[in-house]
């Protein structure tokens, strides 16, 4: 994802072509305190979104021009995180499951029940939640990186990588005291607070650290 909107607001996006269902999908949830925003078309939303935005999307599998399934392919391709709950009539069954396959959160068969229908869209907010907290840790994380002076993300990753201060001032050529400098150092920097906080930051981002 190429953003970290902290700000978006999260709503449920309604993608189908028929009117009527959309004003029902629309009382239904907003009944029950969830914000919603509608479109008519694939098109319509792929030009209003972008990879920020935040939520779940219900997806009608028929529609003219672009279809529900080429639209899921789309935002697949496009890198789109927001959960997808596809609804289907029986006779687009198989198509739905394979849309479940390639990543779609859900799948809801017409005709469904109210109940169904906020359970699943609550679930997938949810997702959503945790995969933006998720994202905006991960930032938080390089941008702390982004803090270390040279020397102290080569102490890093000696540390990340289970050396002892003494076996990092051997390797780096350093007095144990600096060492120790550097260390606490990354630590107030990366906000770690403790030595596992930093291993699990570490790895959050891909950093496995050197034992070399």
């Amino acid at each position: 994802m190429t953003g970290t909107n902290r700000n978006q607001q999260a709503r449920v996006h309604v993608v189908d072509d028929d009117p009527a269902m959309r004003d029902s999908i629309r009382f239904l949830l907003e009944s029950v305190g969830l914000p919603v925003v509608c479109f008519d078309s694939a098109e319509s939303f792929l030009s209003a979104c972008d990879q920020d935005v935040r939520g779940c999307v219900i997806l009608d599998v028929r529609m003219p021009g672009m279809s529900g399934m080429q639209l899921h392919a789309r935002l697949r391709e496009r890198d789109f995180r927001i959960p997808v709950i596809i609804v289907t009539a029986h006779s687009d069954v198989p198509m739905a499951v394979a849309a479940m396959r390639s990543g779609a959160f859900d799948l809801i068969e017409k005709p469904f029940s109210d109940q169904v229908l906020i359970d699943r869209v609550r679930e997938a907010l949810e997702h959503d939640a945790e995969e933006h907290r998720a994202i905006l840790a991960e930032s938080d994380i390089r941008a702390h990186l982004e803090s270390l002076s040279p020397r102290e993300r080569e102490v890093m990753d000696f540390v990340v990588g289970g050396c002892l201060n003494k076996q990092i001032a051997t390797k780096l050529d350093l007095s144990i005291k600096t060492v120790e400098v550097h260390r606490s150092r990354v630590m107030q920097k990366m906000e770690a607070r403790s030595l596992a906080d930093l291993v699990r930051m570490a790895m959050r981002v891909g950093i496995e650290g050197r034992g070399d």
